[in-house]
C-alpha cells in the first residue's frame, strides 16, 4: 500500500476550483514522476491539457 504500481482517480478535481485543481494535477505529476502510473478519469480537459503523457478518451462508448 505504500509503494502501488497505480493510483486510480475518479474525477479527483470534481469539487476543487481551478487553483485547487492545478495543485492537485501537480501533485499528480509528481507522483508520476516517482514511477507510479496515474489512471485518471475527468472532465478538466485544460489541466489534462497541460499535464497528460497520454490520453485515452471515452466517446459515446467507444475508446478513442
Amino acid at each position: 500500500m505504500n509503494h502501488p504500481r497505480i493510483l486510480l482517480a475518479d474525477e479527483p478535481t470534481g469539487n476543487l476550483d481551478p487553483a485547487g485543481s492545478q495543485e492537485l494535477f501537480g501533485l499528480l505529476e509528481e507522483i508520476n514522476r516517482r514511477g507510479i502510473t496515474v489512471l485518471m478519469a475527468t472532465h478538466d480537459m485544460t489541466q489534462v491539457q497541460k499535464h497528460a503523457h497520454r490520453m485515452v478518451r471515452l466517446e459515446s462508448g467507444m475508446l478513442k
